[in-house]
C-alpha cells in the first residue's frame, strides 16, 4: 500500500530557515535506510509559503490566483515522502524512527492513497488502462 507522508510546516519552515548541517546530515542517513528497506518511492522539502500560489476554482474554472504567503501555517505542507509499505502500523513504525528537531514541535500526516479498487464500477477497465499507461509514461520521464 502507497501512503504519503505529509510533513506539516512550522514557523520556522515558514520563515525559511534551512536545517543545520547535522539535522540534513541524520535525514539523509534516515532516506538511505528507507530506500535500502524498499519503503521510499519520492520525497522531497517544499519552499515557503511565500514562493508560492493558490488557485481558486468555482464553477469548474479558475478564478483567483492568490500569492503566498499562506496565513495558516499549520495548514501548510513543508516537505513529503511518498512510501510504500504494507500497513499503516508499518509507516508509523517507520515514522516513529525519523530524525526530528527535538528543540521543536513538528506534525506529520499520514494519508493512504487512492487505489482503483476504492473507485469502484466508475473506474472502467477502459479507464484504469488509460491510467496505468499515463503512469508508465511519467515514469519513463523521471
Amino acid at each position: 500500500m502507497r501512503v504519503m507522508v505529509i510533513i506539516k510546516a512550522t514557523q520556522d519552515s515558514e520563515g525559511g530557515k534551512m536545517p543545520s548541517q547535522q539535522a540534513l546530515a541524520a535525514m539523509g542517513a534516515y532516506n538511505e535506510e528507507l530506500v535500502n528497506a524498499g519503503i521510499m518511492v519520492a520525497g522531497d522539502g517544499l519552499k515557503s509559503s511565500a514562493t508560492g500560489k493558490r488557485v481558486r476554482f468555482e464553477g469548474g474554472k479558475p478564478t483567483k490566483v492568490i500569492d503566498g504567503p499562506f496565513a495558516e501555517t499549520k495548514e501548510l505542507v513543508a516537505g513529503f515522502w511518498i512510501w510504500n509499505v504494507n500497513s499503516m502500523d508499518e509507516a508509523v513504525e517507520w515514522l516513529e524512527r525519523c530524525p526530528m528537531d527535538p528543540n521543536s514541535t513538528a506534525d506529520v500526516e499520514l494519508r493512504r492513497f487512492s487505489e482503483p479498487e476504492d473507485f469502484g464500477e466508475a473506474f472502467t477497465p477502459e479507464l484504469q488502462a488509460k491510467e496505468e499507461a499515463l503512469r508508465q509514461r511519467v515514469e519513463g520521464q523521471a
